[in-house]
Parts: C-alpha cells; sequence; structure tokens
C-alpha cells in the first residue's frame, strides 16, 4: 500500500508542473508604443504578464535602437501570459482593437514608422479566432475608417532590454506625460464610434 501511495505522489508531482503549464497561453500584439500596450492590458483578470519586446523581423536579438530605426523588420510588441480559465483569447482579441488605431498602417500615434504599425500575431492554433474577431470589427460599423491591421504568423518574440519592461509602473509621471502628448486617448475617441 506504501509502495502505492508512494508511485501516486511522485506521478502527481510530475504531471503537476505539466498540467500548470498547459494552463498559461500566451498572444503577442502590436499597437504603437509597447508602453501602452503593457499598461493596458497588465491590469485584465486572467492576464498573468505583459512583456515588451520585439517580433516579425528576421533580426536577432534586435535592440531598442534598431528596431525604432526601422532597421530590422521587427514590430515593437507584447507578449500576453494568460490563464484561459480566466480569459479567454477571444476576449483578449476583444480587448486589443480599441487599445489601437486599426485604420493607421503606417504608425500609432505619435510614433510612425513599421516598428510602431499594428498587427496581431498568430500561431496556427490562433489564425481562425483573430481572422474572426477581425471580421466582427468590420462588421460591427464602430470604426471611422477602413481596418487595415494584418494578421501574421508568430515568429520569435525577443524581450525589450530592462528599462523598457514596467516602464508605466517604474516611470508614472514620464509615461503619464508620453501618453498625453501622444494624443492616443483623444485619437481613440475619435476612431471608435462607442458601441
Amino acid at each position: 500500500m506504501r509502495f502505492l501511495i508512494a508511485l501516486c505522489a511522485l506521478i502527481f508531482s510530475a504531471a503537476a508542473p505539466a498540467a500548470l503549464a498547459q494552463e498559461k497561453q500566451q498572444a503577442v500584439f502590436a499597437g504603437g508604443c509597447f508602453w501602452c500596450m503593457e499598461s493596458d492590458l497588465q491590469h485584465l483578470p486572467g492576464v498573468i504578464s505583459v512583456e515588451s519586446g520585439y517580433t516579425g523581423g528576421k533580426e536577432k536579438n534586435p535592440t531598442y535602437r534598431q528596431v525604432a530605426m526601422h532597421r530590422t523588420g521587427h514590430y515593437e510588441s507584447v507578449r500576453v501570459t494568460f490563464d484561459p480559465t480566466k480569459i479567454t483569447y477571444e476576449q483578449l482579441l476583444s480587448r486589443y482593437w480599441p487599445l489601437i488605431d486599426p485604420t493607421d498602417p503606417t504608425g500609432q500615434f505619435c510614433d510612425r514608422g513599421q516598428s510602431y504599425a499594428p498587427a496581431i500575431f498568430v500561431t496556427p492554433e490562433q489564425q481562425a479566432a483573430a481572422e474572426a474577431s477581425k471580421a466582427k470589427v468590420i462588421k460591427s460599423g464602430r470604426v471611422n475608417g477602413r481596418v487595415i491591421v494584418p494578421i501574421l504568423p508568430l515568429g520569435e518574440f525577443w524581450p525589450a532590454e530592462e528599462e523598457h519592461r514596467d516602464f508605466a509602473k517604474r516611470n508614472p509621471e514620464h509615461y503619464a506625460n508620453y501618453r498625453a502628448g501622444c494624443g492616443r486617448d483623444q485619437i481613440l475617441a475619435e476612431v471608435w464610434k462607442a458601441p
């Protein structure tokens, strides 16, 4: 009997980390300044973490300076780790859309260039949900303009340098001034009609 109890305990302890790992999922979004995307998404119930970084290009280990100078093909983006039992990928997509200007393919707000353009990066399993979400936004008629956000295959995600992570939390005054000066919230109010 002791052997059976010990065997069960061993199996459970080995399976527990795998089960916990399966509970977590990730989503990657680009929407202009990653400081803003990080700040807007990290307080959602079910979101475990939001990490600023770079994806979409071919350059390995890109730096902020390289990406901001549009030399890498990467987008400033965020990787959202979430608990799908508390928030689904579809719900994250619904929350993502109103955080961006989906009509502007040349950047977002005061940040211009491809590295600041909006995009949804997907795994093959996420493709259909992202396409359906985009179609729903288009059909809703809530956007003043044509929705042009691309849905792109997810490649390597490169975390941003330490000084760019949790920027709004660590530098609240600088962040507030940047966000206000960039006109992000005013433009969003103009682009999105009331539901």
